[in-house]
């Protein structure tokens, strides 16, 4: 009797193991910065009267998820601080220096998330840390799962959409653009490639 019980948990601890392994690998995918399905992007009014718009051209990441436990999720970002291009030679040799974002000394940003809670299937806020020359904060932001499912060539994949707003003298800009721009829209939207 003894080896009976004995038998049937070590049975039952090594489906359950098999069980969360295959749990964690369906739950990660990487960011598909490849086939360029995912973007950084950002805007900030140009003295009050229009919008400036551009992107990072450069960066990586991967997330967690799984539908079954979304608040379960995770995601980190990384961010070629050097490859923002807002569409103009000179402006972004400006961007990239001193004034901004000091690419030469701080080449990278980042987000690491601390919290994901979904209010319903599509719908969550992300926390987490991040990082831009040299300074992190804690930030908050509302994102929206767009859909996942499998894709033409065998494949799964899953896409998300984000934007937040920050200060920038927070993260050590102090550049005077005007009383209009003082804050930077950001945006994430990626699509993942379950692993």
């Amino acid at each position: 009797m003894k080896n009976t019980v004995l038998a049937s948990g070590l049975l039952l601890s090594t489906l359950l193991s098999g069980v969360a392994a295959h749990s964690v690998q369906a739950a990660d995918y990487k960011v598909d910065v490849e086939g360029a399905h995912a973007f950084v992007e950002f805007k900030i009014k140009h003295l009050g009267y229009s919008w400036l718009l551009g992107r990072f051209n450069h960066f990586d990441g991967d997330f967690s998820y799984d539908a079954k436990s979304p608040n379960q999720a995770k995601i980190n970002i990384e961010i070629d601080t050097n490859s923002i291009d807002s569409n103009h030679a000179e402006r972004d040799k400006h961007l990239r220096g001193n004034d901004f974002l000091d690419v030469k000394k701080f080449p990278k940003a980042t987000f690491v998330s601390k919290s994901i809670k979904f209010s319903d299937a599509e719908n969550a806020v992300v926390t987490g840390d991040f990082t831009l020359k040299g300074v992190t904060k804690t930030i908050s932001f509302d994102v929206v799962k767009v859909g996942e499912g499998q894709d033409p060539w065998g494949g799964y994949r899953a896409g998300f959409s984000g934007t937040t707003s920050l200060k920038l003298t927070d993260y050590n800009i102090s550049y005077n653009l005007g009383p209009a721009s003082t804050h930077v829209e950001m945006g994430l939207h990626i699509e993942g490639i379950r692993q």
